[in-house]
């Protein structure tokens, strides 16, 4: 298990506290991650990998000549906001461009790719990659729906150095895109992992088996099959990542044998005594192996192989020295850049102007919002636990923790709204855009959409009536369907959101007061998030383990719901206004 630590909460800061300061030549810290200590030269594409944490030496690891400019660090196994992507890639950025590259994860491919949206508004020229080689995850034909685990780093590789090599932003993806392409991994897991500060692993494998098809932040398999021998083992690898070799696959090999946090080197060497004779076997040739540890999943036992096909172009770049904190091959040449500068990048934001927009009625119902948001942030803290265990039973077991690191951000952003005289459009923008920034993950950016759309609905002036209270939930749920790609029965927080929205929308109609119907519309969402129990996944990264997720609820249905409930528990007439009539009427 996860043994050391100080706060559970604060693992990821105090880890990379101490990376910075070990590694102080080659890295130093930005808000959101880490870039390398000297500039980007002119004329250098930059690339900027990134996830969540928990995967060193992916992703702070590998940022150094020859390979990454700069990494996103996200909380463990939680995607980072768009915000912290755009802060990394707005420092790491020189003047050709910045290419961000994570796994195919749906919080990832969210929020680096709003960060994109960010960059480009603001005059740089950035692109997103997501790699998909987990030949577990999906079919082949649907390639694209595929997880990206240890595959991550042959493509990181090879977009790093067709950058330093001097490719444009073209050629720099085109390079990632055919590595991704010619790359397949499959993984097996002996036992899970363990987030710190918890008593349980995210999954257990059963004496005496593995789990084929695991995922790197926690999932468990896709089957369970007995535990073979090394060599058996090695077979089984072999065999199930050549049988989705690519179309017109040559006969040069990049291959990684990867150990994923418990399982070490010297059971990894017997491993590959094996892996090595089958690939000749089958008429590959083994081009400069790499065999260790690097993309892990914090202390989960087991292993991964990937195989990347080589033509003339990837063997160049696989072959291409490198020089970084947890990597290094060759003699990587020193470029040009200049040491940085320290900046403080954090400020404010600036409520005064905000603040001068309001009226009393919607600094009163802003106040109202954030003891809501704050009685939220406590009730999700207080099921932190619950919400993590049904997350884990086919996802990541983040979610409980996410949730708790989200909205107590929306609290605290919404406290300081609300002392800066703002009213309650602004106060749910404040929170919103806090909870996405250090939630990340996909409930992360999802939420903060929730909350900004709602906020702009209502607005700063008076108090709401039913029917905006109403078409800012509807503008929430649109939000969410258009970031996330969902739709209900796809088993999601829509699955929740859908039917109290609905109801919600008919009770008011039918002349109920709002906060009465929000009532009556928070025991549907919760009797609606039960029912997802019986849905299969269709999207997530639940959805390559859709029939161990029968029988358990969403998480991320359930914490909705928990929180709908909560806003209707925190609604008085002083407080938030009963109307439904004109916005500003008082009754």
């Amino acid at each position: 298990m996860t043994t050391l630590y100080n706060d559970p909460a604060r693992f990821t800061e105090d880890m990379l506290a101490g990376f910075l300061d070990a590694n102080a030549e080659q890295v130093m810290g930005v808000p959101g991650g880490v870039v390398r200590a000297t500039t980007t030269p002119a004329g250098k594409v930059a690339v900027v990998v990134g996830g969540g944490s928990g995967h060193y030496p992916a992703f702070c690891g590998v940022v150094g000549t020859g390979f990454a400019d700069g990494a996103v660090v996200g909380n463990i196994f939680t995607s980072p906001s768009a915000d912290e992507a755009a802060s990394v890639a707005r420092a790491a950025h020189g003047d050709a461009g910045v290419l961000l590259i994570t796994g195919n994860y749906a919080g990832d491919v969210m929020n680096f790719g709003l960060a994109v949206e960010q960059l480009r508004a603001e005059g740089i020229d950035a692109h997103y990659f997501a790699v998909t080689d987990d030949v577990a995850s999906a079919p082949d034909g649907q390639e694209d729906r595929r997880r990206g685990i240890a595959g991550d780093f042959t493509v990181f590789k090879c977009a790093g150095a067709a950058a330093t090599d001097g490719l444009d932003m073209a050629g720099v993806v085109r390079v990632a895109d055919a590595a991704n392409t010619a790359t397949r991994t499959l993984g097996v897991a002996f036992g899970g992992c363990t987030m710190p500060g918890a008593d349980e692993p995210l999954f257990t494998v059963p004496d005496g088996t593995m789990g084929i098809g695991l995922g790197i932040h926690g999932e468990p398999g896709v089957s369970d099959e007995p535990l073979p021998s090394a060599a058996e083992l090695a077979r089984t690898l072999v065999d199930g990542v050549c049988a989705h070799a690519p179309a017109g696959a040559g006969d040069r090999v990049a291959v990684i044998l990867n150990g994923l946090g418990r399982t070490k080197y010297e059971e990894l060497f017997v491993v590959w005594g094996t892996v090595s004779v089958l690939l000749r076997e089958r008429g590959l040739t083994v081009v400069e192996p790499e065999v260790g540890e690097l993309v892990t999943s914090l202390d989960m036992a087991g292993c991964s192989l990937t195989l990347m096909w080589l033509d003339d172009e990837l063997e160049r770049y696989w072959r291409a020295p490198a020089d970084t904190p947890a990597y290094r091959k060759g003699a990587a040449r020193t470029d040009a850049g200049t040491p940085r500068s320290v900046h403080d990048a954090a400020a404010g934001d600036d409520l005064t102007e905000a603040a001068a927009r309001a009226d009393d009625d919607a600094r009163s119902v802003g106040r109202a919002v954030a003891r809501a948001l704050a009685s939220m942030a406590e009730a999700l803290a207080d099921a932190e636990d619950e919400l993590g265990r049904i997350d884990a039973v086919a996802g990541d077991g983040d979610h409980g923790r996410g949730m708790v690191k989200g909205s107590r951000a929306a609290a605290q952003a919404a406290a300081r709204a609300v002392d800066a005289g703002a009213g309650a459009g602004t106060v749910l923008r404040a929170a919103g855009s806090q909870w996405a920034a250090r939630a990340g993950g996909t409930s992360g950016v999802l939420w903060g959409a929730l909350l900004g759309a709602v906020g702009a609905r209502i607005g700063d002036r008076g108090r709401p009536d039913g029917a905006t209270v109403v078409a800012g939930v509807r503008d929430g749920y649109d939000a969410i369907v258009r970031l996330g790609k969902a739709a209900p029965g796809d088993k999601t927080m829509l699955d929740a959101l859908h039917p109290f929205t609905d109801d919600l929308d008919r009770r008011v109609r039918d002349g109920e007061p709002w906060p009465q119907a929000w009532h009556a519309a928070a025991q549907v969402a919760t009797a609606a998030a039960a029912d997802t129990a019986d849905l299969r996944p269709n999207v997530g990264r639940a959805r390559p383990l859709a029939e161990r997720s029968i029988g358990t609820p969403d998480a991320g249905a359930t914490s909705l719901a928990m929180c709908l409930t909560t806003v209707a528990a925190s609604m008085t007439p002083t407080g938030v206004g009963v109307g439904t009539g004109a916005k500003g009427d008082h009754r």
